[in-house]
């Protein structure tokens, strides 16, 4: 099992990335009733083919960009969920604890070295 402290270092970690992930969400995107679901907002650059070459152009790129972010605050709301139920890392795959360094470099793990590869 993971030491309290530590335990307490990598929420404390989570959370600055979960608040890191939401800000960059909320610069091109607004949140819906999902908390980990967001909508990018299409930007009206005006009535030419030029300006709506743009505006598909960078709706496109913040579309991928959304879905990247979402992914990642998704992993970190379910490692923040399993710190509050007791079962933060341990390997969804085998079921063993996952190394206390991996977890250090990626507190949203959710699987163990051997299970990764």
């Amino acid at each position: 099992m993971i030491e309290e402290t530590l335990k307490n270092e990598l929420k404390l970690k989570l959370e600055k990335e979960k608040k890191k992930l939401e800000d960059e969400l909320k610069k091109f995107a607004s949140p819906t009733e999902n908390p980990e679901n967001f909508e990018t907002k299409y930007e009206d650059f005006g009535d030419d083919r030029d300006d709506n070459a743009s505006e598909v152009e960078e709706y496109s790129d913040n579309i991928a960009l959304e879905n990247n972010l979402e992914m990642q605050l998704r992993e970190v709301n379910d490692s923040l969920e399993k710190i509050a139920k007791d079962t933060y890392g341990i390997c969804e795959n085998c079921g063993e604890e996952i190394d206390i360094e991996r977890l250090k470099v990626y507190p949203a793990a959710k699987a163990c070295i051997k299970c990764k590869k």
